[in-house]
């Protein structure tokens, strides 16, 4: 500029400015206006650091690390300004030094991606890698994922895994792992705490019970749900109880669920990657072509008010848009398999209660007396209808399965 030389790596060109690094790490916008020339002296590569490669401790549990996407795994390069992935075993335990002292690494990147963008293919693949690594003897898996929609896979996995006799914790984070605020340390050391002490398997999710760094807290991978855009304590279960509590500063695990142990063989039943489910909610002022869009799918989720409500009555001059929309939901029920869920999250379905309902179980809605999350419920329907002729799925939607329905709602578990 006239009154400045800046010195640094390019980083990126805006409308009005370009983006520096300098040399003190810092970032730096000069704006175009200002610029009098500017000189490429050369190209900066990307630093290769070289881990130090750790001695496995025989006694000690090996625990598999399967990476999806996130930014559990990664750290920024200072030389360019962007976040790399490392993820060999000897990186992983240089970025959470702790873990050398709980469990040994074995690390696989399946993906690196933005969790809403994953389809049911993703679960598969992720899926028949969780077998590879249990046939490898792995006392545990922990998979590094997108909080977006972790607990869609969540609930995926959990359905597709049948018999599992090994914990697979789901984790996730908010900042890269180099990063004094990072949430990584916490969750995912305490995953492989869980893990060392665990002796039953499933799909779990861990994340931080509070904003603090203080406690984890393990939520059963069909109940659980991420409730807030950005806190670090964002994901609750619904209309369940915790299964345990993780405490980071101790290193103490607190069960407070027993688990039944798995029995039988290993049963591995993936999705089908053409099924097409839909997720509608039921708001006021609903028209009947919003239904119509989904006739050629193969199941629908409704996401009710209340009990279990869609507006399908006409009442008065101004409802008979309801009526269209009753008469599209009959033809609907019909055609596939529709189920009802709840906008409220927690307590259970009964539409037993109001003769809406009552005519909703006529038309043959599902999901009467289930107290599931919409999204475990769209979960469980496509894995269903991808597994099962649609007379068995239609049997199976409304039995527990995997602990996605509840005996019964006890008052403790509402807003955990």
């Amino acid at each position: 500029t006239s009154t400045q030389i800046f010195k640094g790596v390019f980083i990126k060109e805006e409308k009005d400015f370009l983006v520096l690094k300098l040399s003190n790490g810092y970032n730096i916008g000069v704006a175009k206006r200002n610029i009098k020339s500017k000189k490429g002296v050369g190209k900066v590569k990307p630093a290769k650091e070289e881990a130090k490669k750790e001695k496995p401790n025989a006694k000690l549990p090996l625990v598999s690390l399967l990476h999806t996407g996130g930014t559990i795994a990664s750290k920024v390069d200072y030389s360019t300004g962007a976040v790399i992935a490392k993820f060999t075993p000897e990186d992983i335990i240089e970025l959470f030094p702790e873990l050398k002292s709980m469990v040994n690494i074995h690390s696989k990147l399946i993906s690196n991606m933005m969790s809403e963008n994953m389809r049911f293919s993703h679960y598969n693949l992720i899926a028949n890698a969780i077998v590879g690594e249990i046939k490898k003897g792995v006392k545990g898996v922990i998979i590094t994922h997108g909080t977006d929609t972790l607990h869609y896979t969540a609930a995926a996995l959990s359905f597709i895994l049948e018999n599992l006799s090994i914990p697979v914790i789901l984790v996730g984070s908010q900042r890269s792992s180099d990063r004094p605020s990072s949430d990584s340390a916490v969750n995912l050391i305490s995953a492989a705490m869980f893990i060392a002490s665990a002796k039953t398997g499933g799909i779990f999710v861990c994340m931080h019970e509070n904003p603090d760094d203080d406690t984890c807290l393990i939520i059963e991978g069909v109940n659980a749900r991420k409730m807030h855009t950005s806190r670090r304590d964002a994901f609750r279960p619904i209309n369940k109880g915790l299964v345990a509590r993780i405490n980071y500063n101790n290193k103490k695990v607190e069960w407070l669920k027993d688990l039944k142990k798995s029995e039988g063989k290993l049963n591995l039943k993936l999705f089908n990657e053409k099924i097409k489910i839909g997720l509608v909610k039921s708001y006021p002022n609903m028209f009947a072509n919003e239904l119509e869009c989904f006739k050629h799918f193969d199941g629908l989720v409704i996401e009710g008010t209340g009990l279990g409500h869609l507006g399908f009555i006409e009442t008065d001059k101004f409802t008979k848009e309801n009526k269209r929309i009753g008469k599209v939901l009959e033809q609907l029920a019909k055609k596939m398999l529709v189920v009802m869920t709840s906008q409220t999250l927690y307590g259970r379905i009964d539409m037993n209660v109001y003769t809406p309902g009552k005519k909703l179980l006529e038309m043959g809605v599902l999901g009467n007396y289930t107290d599931m999350t919409p999204e475990t419920a769209y979960i469980k329907l496509a894995w269903l209808l991808s597994n099962y002729k649609k007379e068995e799925a239609k049997k199976l939607f409304g039995k527990d399965l995997r602990g996605e329905i509840s005996d019964r709602s006890e008052k403790e578990f509402f807003l955990v």
